[in-house]
């Protein structure tokens, strides 16, 4: 199974007993959605609901950190995934979630695909849903293996100094520069000093697919970032970073880390640089 799927391609295995499909919509909180609701109302049928606001390590200090493996593996074992399982993830978000949890699934180990333009394609082609829950009985599952980093707020303060790494900036150009502040996060706005900005919706396509992989690539290199070369991702809490490290990893490259912390950990903490205006 490669990791981005077409609708066509998910169509066609519907009721495969290997086939799990995990529902990874969050929203923002001005949008105003309710992202369980909706999949109440409808999802692709046999769909779960992953539930990716709450899958987070509620225990560290990092706002809206990556689960720990065991927290992983217990989500996944209340939805009835088994280790054997093919798992497909899509969105109806307009931050395509469903790439942070590939990324969270990756971390440890776990393969799956994404569906590329998510559960609005799927709608906007006339396909089928189901509405109400899933049922799903119980399973025991267990990851196996990591792939993927984290950094930490320690280790992007020392990339400061040794510029090891480029940081990949997913927000958009307001909020990168400083022009406009992060509302989301009720913070100014800014960088990480050193830091390019590659706003994650660049990447898209006017349906929510993906561009094709040499579109991509010039969309790194056109923010002046060699995707050959070590790269970390940050956003607003960790979310559109695991955008363009998907996309990184469409382009053949799966050494890109992420700030799990991003501008929400660093732009609250008055210790940290800040730079603001264009890239340098």
């Amino acid at each position: 199974m490669d990791t981005l799927v077409t609708t066509d391609w998910l169509a066609d295995r519907l009721g495969a007993r290997d086939l799990v499909m995990l529902d990874a919509s969050l929203h923002l909180p001005a949008a105003g959605r309710d992202a369980a609701a909706e999949f109440a109302e409808a999802h692709i049928p046999g769909a779960r609901f992953l539930d990716l606001k709450t899958l987070i390590d509620s225990d560290s200090e990092v706002p809206s950190a990556c689960p720990t493996r065991f927290q992983l593996d217990a989500r996944l074992g209340e939805l009835g995934v088994r280790p054997t399982d093919r798992i497909v993830l899509y969105d109806n978000s307009a931050m395509r979630t469903a790439a942070r949890a590939w990324f969270v699934l990756r971390l440890h180990g776990v393969d799956a695909a994404v569906l590329d333009g998510g559960f609005g394609k799927w709608l906007a082609e006339g396909r089928p849903t189901d509405s109400g829950p899933t049922s799903v009985e119980r399973s025991q599952f267990s990851s196996a293996g990591t792939a993927g980093s984290i950094r930490t707020k320690a280790d992007m303060l020392t990339n400061c100094q040794t510029r090891a790494e480029q940081v990949v900036d997913a927000r958009d150009a307001g909020r990168f520069t400083g022009e406009t502040a992060d509302t989301v996060h009720d913070l100014p706005g800014g960088h990480i000093p050193g830091a390019r900005n590659l706003f994650f919706a660049d990447l898209l396509a006017q349906d929510g697919t993906f561009l094709p992989p040499d579109r991509l690539a010039k969309a790194f290199t056109d923010a002046g970032l060699d995707p050959a070369a070590p790269l970390t991702a940050s956003c607003g809490s960790g979310i559109t970073a695991s955008v363009v490290l998907f996309a990184h990893h469409l382009i053949g490259h799966d050494h890109g880390a992420l700030y799990d912390g991003s501008w929400s950990e660093w732009g609250a903490d008055p210790a940290t640089p800040k730079e603001t205006g264009p890239a340098a």
